[in-house]
């Protein structure tokens, strides 16, 4: 209604405007019947207010539409009241709808054609990467363990890029099932062992075997992985250890990845699952990315499970997945 009286105010004032200068013409031509003056204003004002409300009826769904915003995109095609105006911004905002609709498939179309390479390039990439692995674990040489340090980085820098593209197609690559907490890590630690050895630091189960979770293996594999990298990157002393700790009770399941590591600075802590924020660490260790805890915290709300971090410097770092 109020959009329908501001659109109509210029109107309103020309008509008042019209019908004190037909006024003026018959006083000025002599004309004194006042009466018929009077009844000539009233029924002219009648005939004005009975046009705008015939047609605020007319489009009044139409105006209706325009103050109201729509909360999706079905609330935009709600038809309107037969009016030309109505209709023919109908007609319009349809066309627009259908080439929006065009473009947007389009894109999505591409970015399909993007995830679907970027995959197969990091399948690709990971082949020679394991074929060197294998040429190379058993010969015992200072400058070949740098070189499988450095495939160790490769190889977690191109699981990274495979788990980032896949994460818009996450509900096409999802499989829900109920998974033994403390074999999934033992699995993850035994995979990772080189880098615990190489950095002399040490993993601890402390997950009672009976503890199982309803979440999705791969991906959740992906985020405790990740959780243990950090962990052992950021934890420079040698012989500390690494303590996966899973708990229960009525409500919920928790599991923890304790280390001893340098820590997170507390003004750095509320940021830490922000996009490519590396914090005062990342300066320190070249390595950080910042896409980490990232995608750790992207991943767990699409699991539906909650992430929390807590640390302090110097001391160490304790992350809990909330199942």
């Amino acid at each position: 209604m109020k959009l329908f009286i501001r659109d109509h105010l210029p109107l309103t004032f020309f008509y008042f405007i019209q019908l004190l200068v037909v006024l003026l013409l018959f006083l000025l031509d002599g004309f004194d019947h006042w009466a018929t003056m009077v009844y000539a204003c009233f029924l002219s004002t009648c005939i004005f207010i009975g046009y705008l409300f015939l047609r605020y009826v007319t489009n009044r769904s139409f105006y209706k539409r325009l103050s109201t915003p729509p909360s999706s995109l079905s609330d935009v095609n709600i038809e309107l009241q037969s009016a030309p105006l109505p209709e023919s911004l109908d007609r319009f905002q349809k066309q627009q709808m259908q080439n929006y609709k065009q473009e947007l498939y389009t894109y999505k179309h591409k970015l399909d054609h993007h995830i679907q390479f970027i995959n197969q390039w990091v399948h690709q990439m990971k082949t020679p990467i394991s074929v060197i692995h294998l040429s190379i674990q058993d010969l015992e040489d200072e400058l070949l363990e740098s070189i499988d340090e450095e495939l160790d980085r490769l190889k977690k820098g191109l699981e990274m890029v495979l788990f980032s593209s896949r994460l818009d197609m996450f509900e096409r690559d999802f499989h829900v099932e109920t998974i033994q907490l403390k074999e999934l890590v033992r699995k993850l630690t035994s995979s990772q062992k080189r880098l615990f050895i190489r950095n002399r630091v040490y993993p601890e189960l402390a997950i009672d075997p009976s503890i199982k979770v309803v979440s999705d293996e791969k991906w959740l594999s992906f985020v405790v992985s990740q959780l243990m990298t950090n962990s052992v990157r950021y934890t420079v002393e040698k012989g500390k250890k690494i303590v996966f700790r899973g708990s229960r009770n009525e409500n919920k399941t928790v599991l923890e990845v304790i280390d001893q590591g340098v820590g997170i600075p507390k003004s750095d802590l509320p940021r830490v699952f922000d996009p490519y924020f590396t914090g005062e660490n990342g300066r320190d260790f070249q390595e950080s990315t910042g896409m980490g805890l990232y995608l750790v915290k992207q991943i767990c709300d699409k699991l539906g499970h909650r992430v929390e971090i807590e640390s302090d410097v110097n001391s160490g770092t304790i992350v809990r997945i909330v199942f």
